[in-house]
């Protein structure tokens, strides 16, 4: 692994910073990539075992995860099966000291895209970091919702019955926030963060479910008392 000082521009075209899972139990190496991380112009979220990373890879929105294999509780593959097993496709780096062939494949077959073996270089590290970020952002802009699909290119809406709607980019986003994750129950507050990150009032998530529920039908955006808002179908 690298340490020689390196430069750590931030060099990304998002519009708001990636968020970033790291999961890595080496007190040691998981405060020197945070470090790295943050320079790069990441928002990093530490768990540094298994049952608190699949805690925050079920209750919160990454752009990508970056995580090691041998954690305390629970092991960093079964955490990524359970994440998958749940419909949560965030783009995964392994990184681990089991770098073998065998142990290459097992990880790629269980669902991450990609796996980096210890001791590894910073600069490759990064390199692969955003290749995932650009795969993630790129993916296919029709998302399929409960019923009809959302083309996020042209923020228009095609309901169950064939009808296209057209959506504000605020209405467009936040309905994109719930889609990628439609069996997940969002807070207020991490709608606000994720979607209204100018806007400080939770209030505003509030209005625009109102917006989408005028538009799409009150029922394609469901209320989970005392939690917040999850995806619902269309008519």
């Amino acid at each position: 692994m690298s340490l020689a000082a390196p430069c750590f521009p931030y060099t990304s075209s998002m519009s708001q910073r990636a968020r970033i899972l790291l999961v890595e139990d080496d007190a040691r190496l998981a405060q020197m990539l945070e470090q790295l991380l943050a320079a790069e112009g990441y928002d990093t979220v530490l768990a540094r075992d298994g049952q608190r990373a699949l805690h925050e890879g079920l209750t919160h929105e990454f752009d990508a995860l970056v995580l090691d294999r041998g954690l305390p509780v629970l092991e960093g593959l079964d955490v990524l099966s359970r994440l998958r097993g749940r419909g949560i496709l965030t783009p995964a780096l392994v990184l681990s000291a089991l770098g073998n062939p065998a142990d290459r494949v097992e990880g790629l077959d269980r669902g991450a895209e990609d796996y980096l073996a210890k001791p590894f270089d910073i600069d490759e590290l990064l390199a692969r970091i955003r290749a995932l970020l650009r795969r993630h952002s790129s993916t296919v802009p029709v998302l399929a919702l409960v019923s009809g699909s959302l083309d996020t290119a042209s923020r228009t809406v095609t309901t169950g019955e064939g009808e296209n709607v057209t959506l504000s980019e605020r209405e467009s986003q936040l309905l994109e926030r719930l889609a990628r994750r439609p069996n997940q129950v969002f807070e207020r507050n991490g709608l606000l963060a994720s979607v209204f990150p100018d806007a400080d009032d939770p209030g505003v998530v509030d209005t625009y479910v109102h917006y989408l529920r005028k538009k799409l039908g009150r029922d394609s955006v469901k209320t989970v008392r005392g939690i917040g808002y999850r995806l619902g179908p269309l008519p």
